[in-house]
């Protein structure tokens, strides 16, 4: 049987559900995933002993360059809470790097829109 198994069948939709690919865990191990968390693959081997799914492997390579966990998710065509804890998985094994997201700059102040606005209708 080769490793690449499809967890999809047209017709029926998933086969495999989603608690049956995270081992029935509902966290991550981690708690540093937001849903706009940028994730990358480190690049590093997988330790020998570590035993990585096909969900696991699939996500690595979607992750090959820098992509929010949303993407990931929306990609890969799984739940948000099954991609965090997979990729938790991950990260714990080294294979992905996390980023949070940068915090949104503080509101421009209402008098600097007007001025803006005022200063484009003058032209």
């Amino acid at each position: 049987m080769s490793d690449d198994v499809e967890w999809v069948d047209e017709e029926a939709g998933p086969v495999v559900r989603p608690y049956a690919l995270t081992g029935g865990r509902t966290r991550a191990s981690s708690s540093s995933f937001d849903v706009l968390s940028m994730v990358v693959a480190t690049g590093a081997a997988a330790a020998t002993a570590v035993h990585l799914g096909s969900e696991h492997r699939r996500l690595l390579d979607l992750v090959r360059r820098t992509r929010p966990i949303a993407e990931v998710a929306s990609e890969a065509g799984l739940p948000m809470g099954v991609v965090k804890v997979l990729l938790g998985d991950l990260l714990d094994q080294g294979l992905i790097l996390v980023r949070s997201p940068v915090p949104a700059a503080t509101p421009p102040v209402e008098s600097l829109l007007q001025e803006v606005i005022n200063g484009l209708r003058a032209l």
